[in-house]
């Protein structure tokens, strides 16, 4: 059986939930027959734009649309996967070739913004003059990485995430049509930590709609989607401002015992935050949107137990803790100002990095990438992420300007990545320090992302 996402993706334009600021203006177009030769889609992920593109791409050419159809006419790329010169050096020499069925020949190029600079510029060639034949539907959810010089020769359409009450709606609707016996404030939680994207929320609609054969509760969807209870955020955040790191610590180790994920947890703490915000909770939400993985059980602990200001007009009250000595400022600004700028970075080591974590997250990013870091070793250590290649040409793949950018941004920004000499081997590790604090915090244990290092 199909699953709620692929059985309730739209086949028409009318179909399509929550966009109607683009669908309405494309119905119109095709109404008036004025098309464009180039269109763009922007929008963060699972809100529809490749749905879209699909659909539109029928359309234009007067084909019936269902999933399973493949028509020759309608080519789909993916812009990670086909990112080099060579890749759009081919679909230039084969857009001259007229269509087989349709009017158009479409071309859906996702993730776009994955494109080489060279590869851009080959594009851009096609873009400047197209044939008559031709049209480019182009998806993206980083639209500035997209050249300007792409942007301005497309119709640029931007999708949005859905409001809770449009996904509310539409997942009960849903749920009614298969008969999933499920109470609204259940569904309001399904909704919710959909964040607005219509797969995800329909992916965990059907994962919960397995976990009872009765009515499915608030309770129930709490429980298997390892939920804390609200009681829980709202003691940290507690904790937090009165500034006790030992309480912090013991809470969080209670929760991730009980299977609450750190990533979880951050983002109910920010869910609460945002809808009943509190000076003194305010400066937490600089630090607790970078918990990810890798060491996101760290990121979380540094970020509850380090206190900040937001800004000088914003000042958080606070309770010195016993274990701290109490500091007399000269002035009323400096002191916070001082913290922040001499605030140290935290520093992981290679016991709480999960490679595997990591590896995965390339993968989905980069195959090219991830095909290469499988030839390296690797070290964390003082908030430097070394890696060392077996070759030279790995060395020279990987050091590549938009590769490196890659790995140091699903690192979370947290390290430094440097890329080592091949054939070069990483050297004993040192414990470091701030997981020996941490260490101490915990009560002699650290939390680990998902297992220890392969290497």
């Amino acid at each position: 059986m199909k699953s709620l996402y692929r059985r309730y993706r739209p086949l028409k334009l009318s179909d399509v939930v929550g966009q109607e600021q683009v669908t309405k203006v494309l119905e119109n177009s095709l109404k008036q027959g004025k098309t464009s030769h180039a269109y763009l889609f922007v929008g963060p992920r699972g809100c529809g734009k490749t749905s879209v593109a699909r659909i539109l791409a029928h359309e234009l050419n007067g084909f019936p649309y269902e999933i399973e159809d493949d028509y020759v006419d309608i080519i789909e790329i993916d812009g990670a996967s086909n990112r080099g010169i060579d890749n759009i050096r081919e679909l230039r020499e084969k857009v001259a070739i007229a269509p087989t069925k349709g009017k158009y020949k479409v071309y859906i190029i996702d993730e776009v913004h994955m494109l080489t600079k060279e590869a851009f510029n080959a594009l851009l060639k096609t873009l400047e003059e197209p044939p008559a034949h031709a049209i480019f539907i182009m998806a993206t959810t980083d639209a500035y990485k997209v050249p300007v010089t792409i942007t301005s020769r497309a119709q640029t359409y931007t999708f949005k995430l859905a409001s809770a009450d449009v996904m509310f709606d539409f997942l009960k609707s849903v749920a009614q049509k298969e008969k999933i016996n499920i109470e609204d404030e259940a569904l309001k939680i399904v909704a919710k930590r959909g964040g607005g994207s219509f797969r995800d929320s329909l992916s965990l609609l059907d994962q919960i709609s397995t976990i009872s054969d009765g009515k499915i509760t608030r309770d129930l969807v709490v429980s298997a989607m390892g939920l804390p209870q609200t009681e829980k955020i709202a003691e940290l955040l507690n904790k937090y401002a009165a500034s006790d790191t030992s309480g912090i610590a013991a809470d969080l180790k209670d929760l991730w015992s009980s299977g609450i994920k750190p990533e979880t947890l951050a983002e109910e703490m920010i869910s609460c935050i945002i809808e009943n915000p509190k000076a003194e909770h305010l400066p937490l939400l600089e630090k607790i949107t970078e918990v990810r993985p890798p060491f996101a059980a760290a990121k979380l602990l540094v970020a509850l137990s380090a206190q900040t200001t937001l800004s000088a007009s914003i000042t958080a009250p606070r309770e010195v803790a016993t274990n701290k000595p109490t500091v007399q400022p000269t002035t009323t600004a400096q002191p916070e100002k001082h913290e922040q700028e001499e605030a140290p970075r935290p520093t992981i080591n290679s016991d709480d990095f999960n490679w595997d974590s990591f590896l995965a997250s390339i993968k989905d990013k980069n195959d090219a990438i991830y095909a290469q870091l499988l030839k390296t070793k690797h070290r964390i250590q003082n908030g430097c992420l070394d890696i060392y290649p077996e070759k030279r040409v790995v060395k020279t793949i990987l050091s590549r300007e938009n590769n490196k950018r890659i790995l140091i941004d699903e690192t979370g920004g947290a390290v430094k990545v440097i890329i080592h000499e091949a054939g070069e081997n990483p050297p004993e590790e040192k414990k470091d320090q701030i997981l020996t604090k941490i260490s101490d915090i915990m009560g002699g244990e650290v939390t680990n992302d998902g297992g220890a290092s392969p290497f």
